[in-house]
């Protein structure tokens, strides 16, 4: 897997660590080996800048998804269309540590804790996962926590 780390927030995250988060998670849903994915990491005037330029939404937002899929007529979720133009390019996940920070703290939990499940939470939504209907919310958000559970369980053996 190739996968991409590129922080331009200003902000100390742990790169290795989102690398091999994002590995864990392409490999414990059977992601094609060869599968490219960037993560970007960026401060809180630049995610405003996306999540309003993108989804219409002011101010910064916690993480963005842009799938490769959504660059071809007809792409779509898991499954529909033609498929991926060229199905090793996941897409990018944009990670903002700043509004991750003050989640954290709002949930108990670590900036780091935070970053993975939003990194995950990105990766899911590149492949096709989503949450509007409830339905796909129990889907997406069950599997996002045993992901997060067996990362746990590989970054933290006992």
């Amino acid at each position: 897997m190739s996968i991409e780390i590129n922080n331009e927030s200003g902000v100390g995250v742990d790169e290795e660590n989102l690398a091999a988060l994002a590995a864990h998670v392409l490999g414990e849903l059977g992601i094609n080996p060869l599968a490219e994915l960037s993560v970007v990491v960026v401060d809180e005037d630049a995610m405003a800048e996306l999540h309003e330029k993108w989804m219409g939404e002011p101010g910064p937002t916690d993480v963005l998804a842009f799938p490769m899929d959504e660059l071809r007529p007809g792409g779509g979720a898991r499954g529909e269309g033609d498929g991926p133009a060229d199905p090793a390019l996941l897409g990018d996940v944009v990670l903002c540590p700043q509004v991750a920070a003050r989640q954290a703290e709002e949930a108990g939990h670590s900036t780091a804790d935070e970053l993975d499940l939003l990194c995950t939470h990105g990766i899911l939504h590149l492949l096709g996962y989503d949450h509007a209907e409830p339905e796909e919310h129990k889907e997406m958000f069950g599997l996002q926590s045993r992901l997060l559970e067996s990362w746990q369980g590989v970054r933290n053996p006992r």
